[in-house]
């Protein structure tokens, strides 16, 4: 696979083209999330109850597939996933806030549901920076200038880096489980045994059978890990398989096995997100209006506790504890995320 020359050149321009150049966009199709695309075509969307239609629109080298809630006017509010999850994560969490007047957009990360690369060439990048350049490139194509930032796990890290290197473009910002940017010198050094188990599954991603594995069995993996990250969360069969549907995206495989393996320096980045890449490396610190959120029961998480990266965020500032909740913080604790969103608004 290739460069994708245009994203090249926009992004070794550096920091300062935060416009991206993004190509004209245009909304391609709609679809409900019912399943099934709309009269005027599109792919088959996930099963289950549905919180909005999925919209199709071309942002940077992608076309983003998303949901957009709530008054076209409202404070806009962006809501990101993690993995393995998707958009439903905020199944409850949107109609909160567009009931409160936002408007809530949602999107497909790289590699997830709907969301396809433009270029059958371009390469299958999931560097860090890369997914943030994605959401900067949506919100220019949705003629989104600020927008607050919220979500979880990849969802976190991506709304992190946006927040550290267009703070402009942030106008607050909701965390779970905090300052997530990683370092990749600091993923070099070992951790206690009980951390090392928590994160089996990155080193089995950096194996050719866990790649395989991935690939024969994302189903099941998806399930056992919100079953271990989430372990009171009592979803049901439907709710996960309506996530699951969005893991069948051809690009889905390659993006979590180079997202694992990049951490590790076990692969390579592109060149051209050298720069941002070179900037998160040296931790910058988040000034927007910021309101982090720990759950306790997160295996991934710090228990609750904020010590580890609380001087990462120098602007006005909360930091939540949530007793009894699991990874998956938007969908176990709907109501308490969303209050979340709308108290930031206040710092």
């Amino acid at each position: 696979m290739r460069f994708d020359r245009k994203c090249c050149a926009v992004l070794s321009a550096g920091v300062a083209a935060v416009s991206l150049a993004v190509v004209p966009t245009v909304a391609v199709r709609s679809m409900s999330i019912l399943g099934g695309a709309d009269p005027g075509g599109g792919s088959p969307a996930a099963t289950g109850e549905p919180f909005g239609t999925v919209k199709q629109i071309d942002a940077g080298e992608l076309n983003v597939g998303y949901v957009d809630a709530g008054p076209a006017d409202g404070p806009p509010v962006i809501l990101l996933h993690g993995f393995p999850y998707d958009i439903h994560s905020f199944e409850k969490v949107t109609p909160i806030l567009a009931g409160k007047g936002y408007r809530v957009v949602v999107p497909y990360l790289r590699g997830h549901g709907t969301t396809t690369f433009r270029s059958p060439d371009a390469v299958r990048n999931a560097e860090q920076s890369a997914f943030a350049v994605d959401i900067v490139a949506l919100m220019d194509a949705l003629k989104i200038d600020k927008a607050t930032l919220a979500g979880f796990d990849w969802g976190s890290r991506t709304a992190d880096i946006i927040a550290a290197l267009w703070p402009e473009r942030v106008k607050n910002l909701v965390s779970v489980s905090g300052y997530l940017i990683t370092n990749r010198k600091a993923q070099k050094e070992p951790q206690k045994p009980p951390v090392e188990h928590t994160w089996w599954y990155q080193y089995y991603f950096a194996t050719p059978r866990g790649e395989k594995g991935l690939a024969a069995y994302r189903h099941d993996f998806g399930e056992f890990v919100w079953r271990l990250a989430s372990p009171t969360w009592d979803f049901d069969q439907k709710t996960y398989d309506r996530t699951a549907a969005a893991f069948e995206n051809p690009d889905w495989v390659p993006i979590v096995i180079h997202n694992y393996r990049w951490r590790l320096s076990l692969a390579e980045g592109q060149p051209a997100y050298a720069g941002l890449e070179a900037k998160l490396a040296t931790s910058p610190k988040i000034t927007v209006p910021t309101i982090t959120v720990d759950a306790t029961l997160d295996p991934f998480g710090a228990g609750g506790s904020d010590a580890a990266y609380r001087a990462q965020f120098t602007g006005p500032y909360q930091h939540r504890v949530l007793k009894g909740i699991g990874h998956d913080v938007p969908q176990e604790a709907p109501e308490a995320f969303a209050q979340a969103v709308i108290d930031a608004g206040e710092l």
